[in-house]
């Protein structure tokens, strides 16, 4: 199978880039309480209760604020995040929408202008909410595990969003508010200071009384709530309807239910534009977008006996390109790519990726560390970028004897895997993107750290940077190249053993973690999330 074009592939080495500052939302001060107006009132309400809302303790414990997914879309005019609570925020760039009216400003248009990219709040909405599982007694969180844009139609936003079981479908579009004016009364003496929703007049199929009521006595009967004048009116005025100020309304156009036992881990829209797949951690299921009732399993990991199960599915993606091909990766740290034209149940793979184990290096923590978080495929589709614990990844679908480029991230952890097994950490999630060129990739990493390097041929670009205001930048110098065998002479293994801290890590802060962020489709601008706060940098 040969898929994609190459990469980031140029002859002379791209200069490193020099990261900026750009925007923060959601910093708070140290010491601020999160949802500072509730927590008096949750503590009180936990006190007298023996057995508490769990969705109270996460209040109480500022987990409702943590951001647990953020996306661009296409055009990278928009960014999505998704949190704990269960809610979806929504930015819009805006320093690109400039009015253009002069001569002069649109002859500026035709030179190049190195913009300061800047979004502004859109608007929010409440996604999902706590459910419970009577079946089998398991209370399903609110918590947004994953966001991906749809096709923007008509002006609208489409975006999907799932948290461990359902999976919605949002449309978030700008409507005028119509407003009736120009009564007969006072405005104070009519329903709503005399003003309404032309939708809820014009689109009502209800009987009318003869006193003006609705046959059902509903609250928009008027004639109860009227005062006229002793004299009477000098003149009778036809209403006029007037259209007032626009307001962003999201709506949930479907909800795809039902169709995972275990919790989703991941989505994927397809490049067709009509379906996407969702992942647990057995089974993949293909949608319809326009089918909320249906889905196909295109694989199944699941044995007949639980006890032979030896791996799970961490993460699946669609080609960016083909709409009959994915790729999904698994615990033991190996990627499959899958030809959906094949067969209908797509359990046998068309190319496997995996790393061959070093002779004599295997440990009990090897196929943990080895466990892959997350995959992403470059904009052309010719690489996939993986995440596990210790490493970045770049594989060329074209070549399936190894990883072009290994980027060591957590190496200097390695005397402490003991330590990060017994508090949990080694189970952390990572998250990983690609440039729009494909030419870097990035990472997270502890104490609120993310990591950039150069996967372009011949570059040597390693940087570390700290999600603040005033990021602390430590330039990781560079390993020897080294080969992994003689088919593959490209394999290079960047990073620091531990940059800006002593050889055991113990400056490095393992309860604040950057898990999530993504890169700008068209420009090195990186959004990346920090416990409950957005920061952005743009280069």
């Amino acid at each position: 199978m040969n898929v994609g074009g190459d990469v980031g592939a140029s002859a002379v080495s791209p200069a490193h880039l020099e990261w900026k500052f750009s925007q923060v939302f959601g910093e708070r001060a140290a010491g601020e309480e999160v949802q500072e107006g509730h927590t008096s009132i949750l503590r009180g309400m936990v006190a007298q209760t023996d057995n508490p809302n769990p969705y109270w303790l996460r209040c109480l414990n500022g987990q409702v604020d943590v951001i647990s997914a953020i996306e661009f879309d296409r055009t990278g005019d928009h960014l999505a995040t998704g949190d704990r609570g269960g809610r979806v925020v929504l930015f819009e760039r805006t320093d690109t929408k400039e009015h253009v009216g002069s001569r002069r400003e649109l002859e500026r248009m035709a030179y190049p202008v190195t913009r300061h990219p800047e979004f502004h709040y859109k608007t929010e909405f409440q996604s999902h909410e706590p459910e419970f599982d009577y079946l089998k007694s398991l209370e399903i969180e609110e918590k947004i595990n994953k966001i991906r844009w749809c096709q923007m139609t008509n002006g609208a936003l489409f975006l999907l969003s799932t948290n461990d079981k359902t999976i919605k479908f949002w449309k978030v579009q700008e409507k005028k508010v119509q407003k009736i004016s120009d009564l007969n009364v006072e405005p104070y003496l009519g329903v709503a200071n005399g003003s309404m929703p032309s939708s809820s007049v014009s689109s009502s199929q209800k009987q009318h009384l003869a006193n003006g009521c609705y046959t059902d006595g509903s609250s928009q009967c008027l004639s109860n709530h009227l005062s006229f004048p002793p004299g009477g009116l000098s003149a009778l005025r036809l209403p006029v309807v007037t259209s007032g100020e626009s307001s962003l309304a999201a709506r949930c156009r479907r909800v795809y239910a039902h169709a995972h036992d275990y919790h989703i881990n991941s989505i994927s829209n397809n490049c067709d534009g009509e379906t996407f797949i969702s992942a647990d951690d057995l089974r993949i299921n293909l949608w319809n977008l326009q089918i909320s009732n249906q889905s196909f399993n295109i694989v199944d990991l699941k044995p007949v006996n639980m006890e032979d199960l030896t791996e799970v599915i961490t993460s699946a993606e669609f080609h960016p390109t083909h709409c009959n091909i994915l790729a999904y990766s698994s615990s033991k740290g190996s990627i499959r790519l899958v030809d959906m034209r094949q067969s209908a149940l797509c359990d046998s793979h068309s190319k496997l990726f995996e790393e061959q184990e070093t002779p004599g290096s295997r440990s009990f923590f090897t196929e943990i560390i080895a466990s892959i978080s997350d995959i992403k495929f470059a904009k052309t589709g010719r690489y996939i970028l993986s995440r596990d614990y210790m490493t970045l990844k770049l594989w060329d679908i074209n070549m399936d004897s190894g990883p072009v480029s290994t980027f060591q991230v957590h190496e200097y952890l390695r005397p402490k895997l003991c330590d990060l097994y017994e508090n949990d950490s080694i189970f952390d999630k990572f998250e990983c993107c690609l440039s729009g060129d494909g030419s870097r990739v990035a990472t997270g990493s502890y104490s609120n750290l993310f990591r950039v390097f150069g996967c372009a041929a011949g570059s040597t670009e390693a940087t570390t940077l700290e999600a603040s205001k005033n990021p602390r930048q430590v330039q990781t110098p560079s390993r020897p190249s080294r080969s992994l065998g003689s088919s593959i002479t490209r394999v290079v293994r960047r990073g620091s053993e531990s940059p800006g801290a002593d050889a055991s890590g113990n400056s490095y802060d393992f309860t604040t973690k950057l898990l999530h962020l993504t890169w700008h489709p068209t420009e090195n601008s990186i959004a990346c999330a920090a416990a409950n706060s957005l920061y952005m940098y743009y280069a």
